[in-house]
């Protein structure tokens, strides 16, 4: 379940911290958070994409961000984020044979959403509601774009992430994910 989920993360510091208490309390009013009918918060998941080499990572150029970013999305009535973190990676960049490093999320963050414009539709301010899973890749698997939402996709150099992202909130948010990668070995055989 969903609640347990985030009652159990354990978090790795204070702000995640302050992110459960507030996902908690959320939980607790009983409001819809699976889909985006709730316009103040709702949950999404993301994917960390990690070579076997730990010194890259799987990011796509989003659209509406222009910022180089991981992959995710909404949970769109999906409760397990999971399997919402998965799809969306090889929804927005093709790759498969993903190996799953934690069965638990690596992260949770409340991460603000700006107002934006969606294809021609105005989108007010909100809460994404985030938990991150993490995932082991081949970089040397072929890529594509989904063109809807990104123009590029590719493995960028993990330690050069802020030549690459413009969205500079998001810097210290990649920076724990790659703190977190690594401390799993690497998963896929020869690399």
């Amino acid at each position: 379940m969903l609640r347990d989920r985030i009652k159990n993360f354990v978090p790795h510091t204070p702000q995640e911290a302050a992110d459960q208490e507030l996902v908690l309390y959320c939980l607790s009013r009983g409001d819809e958070l699976l889909t985006r009918e709730n316009p103040v918060c709702h949950f999404t998941a993301s994917a960390w994409v990690v070579n076997p080499g730990r010194d890259k990572v799987l990011m796509a150029y989003h659209n509406i961000y222009r910022s180089w970013a991981w992959t995710g999305g909404h949970a769109d009535g999906e409760e397990d984020l999971c399997a919402v973190a998965r799809r969306e990676v090889e929804e927005e960049t093709g790759l498969q044979g993903l190996l799953l490093l934690c069965s638990e999320p690596i992260a949770l963050d409340v991460l603000p959403v700006p107002p934006h414009q969606k294809r021609g539709k105005p989108v007010a301010s909100h809460l994404h509601l985030n938990l991150t899973y993490l995932f082991e890749g081949d970089d040397a698997l072929p890529l594509r774009i989904k063109e809807d939402e990104n123009s590029r996709v590719g493995w960028l150099p993990a330690g050069e992430l802020s030549r690459y992202v413009s969205e500079e909130a998001m810097l210290s948010v990649y920076q724990k994910m790659m703190d977190r990668a690594g401390e799993y070995p690497p998963a896929l055989s020869g690399k």
